[in-house]
């Protein structure tokens, strides 16, 4: 496999787009050799659906788009950013807050510790933030065929 993979895509911040995200998500790291039906690609799936979320319901209008990269670096890191255009940066809420929502990146943190990673927030130049959720590349890197089965 390459050094280096990179896939990029920039979705209207809708909520239709969430699952758009998702499924571009899995279908590249598919094409990638993740097997869809894995542990980590139901985290991987989880992490973006959360990311892609927050990116349509907590910009309030303010970003039109949201941009999904991700990259896996030498079959040892696997990168997943999504990138907003609304200035503010996400908030850690208070443990004792009873609420419904407002624990996406909770969650995130949560699942990407567990699997060994990490998550990030970074200012963009544009003034925006990208989330950056990184984790380790626990896939044998072989390719995948036509059909979507691992070759031996």
């Amino acid at each position: 496999m390459a050094d280096h993979l990179e896939a990029s895509v920039t979705l209207p911040s809708d909520p239709a787009s969430v699952s758009a995200a998702r499924a571009y998500v899995v279908g590249t790291l598919a094409e990638w050799g993740m097997p869809a039906a894995t542990d980590v690609s139901d985290t991987v799936r989880l992490i973006i659906s959360e990311l892609a979320t927050n990116a349509v319901q907590h910009t309030f209008g303010q970003s039109p788009t949201f941009t999904v990269d991700i990259a896996l670096d030498r079959d040892e890191h696997l990168y997943i950013g999504v990138t907003d255009s609304h200035p503010r940066f996400p908030r850690r809420l208070p443990a004792a807050v009873q609420q419904d929502n407002g624990r996406g990146l909770a969650i995130i943190r949560w699942l990407a510790a567990e699997n060994g990673g990490k998550l990030r927030v970074r200012p963009t130049r544009e003034g925006g933030k990208t989330i950056v959720v990184e984790l380790p590349w626990a896939v044998s890197a072989r390719p995948v065929t036509a059909a979507g089965q691992q070759e031996p």
